[in-house]
C-alpha cells in the first residue's frame, strides 16, 4: 500500500522568487488603512474556508459502511452453502440413494449462491473502481491545501518584514519626534500608529491560525486517501483471492464426496460414512475458521483512528482556549489603551495649563 507523505512540503527554504513576492506584498502594505489591514490575505482565508467545507463533505459522503456491508454479505452467501449436509450419518445401505440426492441438492444450492455473489462481486468492483478515484481526486485537494499553505506562508512573511520595518524604523522615529517637540498631534499620530501595528499584529496571528489549519487538514486527507487504499485493496483480495479460493474448494469438496461415495460401496456404509463426517467436518471447521479471521480483520486499527480523533479534537480545543484567551487580552488591551490615552490626554492640558 502506498504511504502518502504529509510534511514534504513543510519548513522548507524561500526561494528568491518567494522571497520577491514577499518584498512586493510587504512594499503595498499600509497599515493606516484599515480597510487593507482587514482585507490582508481574507481571499485566501475564505478559499480555505470553502475547501475545509468540500473535504467535510467528502469524508461525511465516503462512509466505507457501505463497503463492510457488502463484504459481510459476501461471507453471509458463502456460509450459506452447507458442505456438512454432503455427508451426514447413515444408517443403512437403501439410504446410500439418498447420499447421490444430497449432492444434487447441493450443486443447485451452490449455483443459486454463486449468482448471488458474482452481484455481489460486480458491486464490489464498482465500489473499487470509486475508491480509486477518490484517491485521485483528493490528491488533488492535498495540492490546492498544499498552494494555501504557500500563499499564508507569502502574506505571513510579507507581514512581519513590515511589522520589523514599523517597529525598528518607523515607530522609533515618530517616538523620537514626540520626544523633541512634544507635539500633541504627533503624540496622538505615535499613539494611532502603534494601535495600527498591534492591529496588523493580530491580523497576521489569525493568519498563522489559518495556515495552521492546512497543516491540519493535510492529514486528513492523507488518512482519507489511505483508508480509501485498504478498502480497494481489501476489495481487490475478495475478487481475485477469496472467491475463486471458496469455489474450488466448493468443487473440490464436491468431487471428494462423490470418490468418498464410490468407496463406499465397497465397505461397511456405518464405518465409511463415520470417517467422512469426520474429515468433512475437521475441513469445514479449518475454512470456516479462516473465513471468519479474514472477515473479522479491521482494515484500520481502531486506535490509530481514535488517537487521530483525539489529537484533532485536542489540537481543536487548544485553538479555541487560546483564541478566547486572546480575545480576552484584547479586550483588556483596549481598555487600558483608553485609560491611556485619557491619562495622555489629561497629561498635555495639564501640561499647556502650566505654560
Amino acid at each position: 500500500m502506498e504511504q502518502y507523505k504529509v510534511t514534504e512540503w513543510e519548513a522548507q527554504p524561500m526561494k528568491e522568487v518567494e522571497a520577491e513576492k514577499v518584498r512586493e506584498i510587504a512594499k503595498q502594505i499600509d497599515i493606516a488603512d484599515s480597510a487593507f489591514v482587514m482585507g490582508y490575505g481574507s481571499t485566501t482565508q475564505k478559499d480555505i474556508s470553502s475547501f475545509a467545507d468540500k473535504v467535510l463533505g467528502h469524508v461525511k459522503a465516503k462512509d466505507s459502511g457501505e463497503v463492510g456491508q457488502t463484504l459481510t454479505s459476501l461471507m453471509h452467501r458463502v456460509k450459506e452453502v452447507n458442505v456438512d449436509s454432503l455427508s451426514k450419518p447413515k444408517k443403512k445401505i437403501p439410504i446410500i440413494g439418498n447420499m447421490f440426492n444430497n449432492a444434487k441438492k447441493f450443486m443447485t444450492q451452490f449455483e443459486s449462491v454463486s449468482v448471488q455473489i458474482e452481484k455481489i462481486a460486480d458491486q464490489l468492483d464498482r465500489a473499487k473502481v470509486g475508491l480509486i478515484k477518490d484517491i485521485t481526486l483528493l490528491e488533488n485537494l492535498y495540492d490546492k491545501n498544499k498552494d494555501f499553505y504557500k500563499q499564508l506562508t507569502l502574506y505571513i512573511e510579507a507581514g512581519e518584514v513590515k511589522l520589523h520595518e514599523l517597529r525598528t524604523e518607523v515607530l522609533p522615529a515618530l517616538q523620537q519626534k514626540v520626544d523633541e517637540t512634544n507635539d500633541p498631534q504627533l503624540v496622538q499620530e505615535l499613539s494611532d500608529m502603534k494601535q495600527s501595528v498591534e492591529r496588523f499584529d493580530k491580523k497576521l496571528h489569525d493568519l498563522k491560525l489559518s495556515r495552521n489549519i492546512t497543516i491540519q487538514t493535510a492529514p486528513q486527507i492523507r488518512l482519507i486517501q489511505n483508508n480509501n487504499q485498504v478498502l480497494a485493496e481489501k476489495i481487490q483480495s475478495s475478487i481475485l483471492n477469496t472467491i475463486p479460493i471458496w469455489k474450488n474448494q466448493i468443487v473440490m469438496a464436491l468431487t471428494l464426496h462423490r470418490q468418498r461415495t464410490a468407496l463406499d460401496l465397497q465397505k461397511d456404509v456405518t464405518k465409511t460414512t463415520n470417517e467422512l463426517l469426520l474429515k468433512n467436518s475437521e475441513m469445514l471447521k479449518q475454512g470456516t475458521i479462516e473465513i471468519a479471521q479474514e472477515a473479522e480483520k479491521g482494515i484500520v486499527d481502531i486506535t490509530t483512528l481514535r488517537k487521530t480523533h483525539d489529537n484533532l479534537l485536542s489540537t481543536l480545543e487548544e485553538t479555541i482556549k487560546i483564541q478566547h484567551e486572546g480575545r480576552i487580552k484584547r479586550h483588556e488591551a483596549e481598555q487600558e489603551l483608553v485609560k491611556m490615552e485619557g491619562e495622555m490626554k489629561e497629561r498635555i492640558r495639564s501640561i499647556i495649563s502650566q505654560r
